[in-house]
């Protein structure tokens, strides 16, 4: 490159990018840089512009290379920041890469160094700081992206680098020549590609590491050796073997463009999977949907309200009906630990175990023992808690059991007292046993099973809605229907926990109110 007015520049290679710096004064430490007067700058101005056409035209060239990088950052963002379902850290770590590598040659440029008041020395001190750490996003994005063996190799290079960052800048502040850290990053760079290539290497003849290669990486590899084919001409041109200018951006530019379209690859493909999770969810949704009963039963003495709420798309609480005829009724409540499908599953188990109990509807213990034996064995980190209630209307009895359940609620006469006949969980101890309590039924009682999303939700300061509540409700809307005693009640945990605001529930809720009138 030709001298321009006061601006020397000798151009200098990096494998880290292009990179044109002055060597004048290099010496000079941060506190020794000062602005510019207006005269200088423009003088800075009227050199960069008086420069030959053929300059010109590459000067225009590399500015145009710098903001389509730059450009190519602020999509990177931008589809990290709105894309919220498919967020991938692949997006950030290509944008600071582009981005850095933008700014660094830019900042190379006499047209844009001429429109702000820094001397030479202060643009050199921008591209040591970006050499230095242009590295560590570049390491981080391949880290996303390459297989466990290569990530071993990376989480060394990552933290060799972020030393010698670290130590280069405290350095260059220190007042160390910039000539010698530049010298030093040199030697860091060949260094790291020697140990790469010796470690690919051996990796190859010991487990075959590029065999069955990914569509990305095939991309990736293409990409750096296109931009170490310009790497080696631009040392040539270092070397003065060669003449010409230095084009080493353009390489990084193609490898640029396989990082971005590997990026939007990956992108693509969450975007494609979570619509295909969210398909399935959506179907185990409706069959889920189809394990529960589609209404309550009808009995004369009766009248049932049944309420479902599922924290996500499918749920482990789960509630059924065994209708033995019009005055025999089993009712069953139960909540499998944890969310979601696994839940949901355990849960369509106990609808097909909890459907062969008929013969045993009468008796709610071994209703839940059977029920026990049929799920132990079939899975390991969940369990089932679970309540039973059988109504004789002829007879005007309840028998209740329960298993690591929330106690039933009675509203009769005006109280409210809690009924609590609990044995171990389900599906956890093949042997356990299980006891039944039978309860005398009264004109105008009121039973409430539900689980423990119920009393557990809880507000934004963390206090929970509590049993308390619940018999409070209970005492004060005896005079509600069923089923607007049900709403009144979800409504009520509604306002006092948000959940009809921002806040989302923490856990499934499943209630029963069952009035036995005259």
């Amino acid at each position: 490159m030709e001298s321009c007015g006061n601006i020397s520049p000798s151009s200098v290679v990096s494998i880290n990018g292009f990179r044109e710096r002055p060597g004048a004064r290099l010496g000079y430490n941060f506190t020794g840089m000062a602005p510019v007067s207006k005269t200088t700058a423009l003088l800075l101005a009227q050199a960069a512009l008086s420069l030959p056409r053929s300059e010109l035209r590459w000067e225009f060239l590399t500015l145009a290379a710098a903001i389509a990088l730059a450009a190519a950052a602020v999509a990177a963002f931008t589809l990290f920041f709105f894309r919220r379902k498919s967020r991938d850290l692949t997006l950030v770590y290509f944008g600071l890469f582009a981005s850095l590598y933008a700014v660094r040659m830019l900042s190379a440029r006499p047209s844009f160094r001429a429109l702000f008041d820094q001397r030479p020395l202060f643009w050199n001190y921008v591209d040591w700081v970006i050499t230095s750490t242009i590295v560590l996003p570049g390491a981080l994005f391949l880290y996303q992206v390459v297989s466990e063996q290569v990530r071993k190799f990376l989480r060394w290079l990552l933290v060799l680098q972020t030393a010698f960052a670290t130590g280069g800048i405290l350095a260059a502040a220190l007042g160390v020549r910039l000539e010698k850290l530049f010298f030093a990053n040199n030697v860091l760079v060949l260094s790291t590609f020697a140990a790469l290539l010796v470690f690919l290497a051996a990796s190859r003849r010991r487990t075959g590491l590029f065999t069955g290669l990914s569509h990305e990486i095939r991309i990736l590899l293409a990409g750096f050796l296109v931009w170490l084919l310009f790497i080696v001409h631009a040392n040539l041109l270092g070397l003065k073997l060669l003449a010409g200018h230095n084009v080493e951006f353009l390489g990084f530019m193609v490898f640029v463009a396989s990082l971005g379209y590997v990026t939007a690859y990956r992108a693509y493909g969450n975007e494609q999977r979570l619509l295909e999770i969210n398909k399935e969810l959506e179907i185990a949704r409706q069959i889920q949907g189809s394990t529960l009963p589609k209404s309550v039963p009808a009995l004369a003495g009766v009248e049932i309200a049944a309420r479902y709420l599922p924290m996500a798309a499918v749920a482990g609480d789960f509630y059924d009906f065994l209708q033995v005829d019009d005055r025999h009724l089993g009712v069953l409540v139960a909540d499998v630990t944890g969310h979601g499908v696994p839940a949901a599953l355990i849960a369509s188990m106990l609808k097909v175990a909890f459907a062969a109990q008929e013969r045993h509807a009468h008796d709610p213990a071994r209703v839940l023992a059977e029920l026990n034996r049929s799920l132990c064995g079939k899975f390991d980190a969940h369990f089932v808690t679970a309540a039973y209630l059988f109504a004789d209307l002829e007879k005007n009895l309840l028998r209740y059991s329960a298993a690591g359940h929330p106690p039933l609620m009675l509203a009769s006469r005006g109280s409210v007292r809690e009924i609590e006949r609990n044995g171990l969980m389900l599906g956890m101890f093949p042997e356990a046993e299980y006891s039944s309590l039978e309860i005398a039924l009264a004109p105008g009682d009121r039973c409430l099973l539900y689980t423990d999303g119920v009393f557990e939700a809880t507000n934004a300061a963390q206090q929970e809605f509590g049993r308390p509540r619940c018999r409070e409700m209970l005492e004060a809307g005896s005079d509600l229907p069923a089923a607007a005693f049900a709403s009144a009640l979800l409504d009520r945990i509604a306002r006092f926990s948000g959940h009809g605001s921002a806040r989302a529930r923490e856990d499934d809720m499943t209630l029963l109110v069952l009035d036995f009138r005259p």
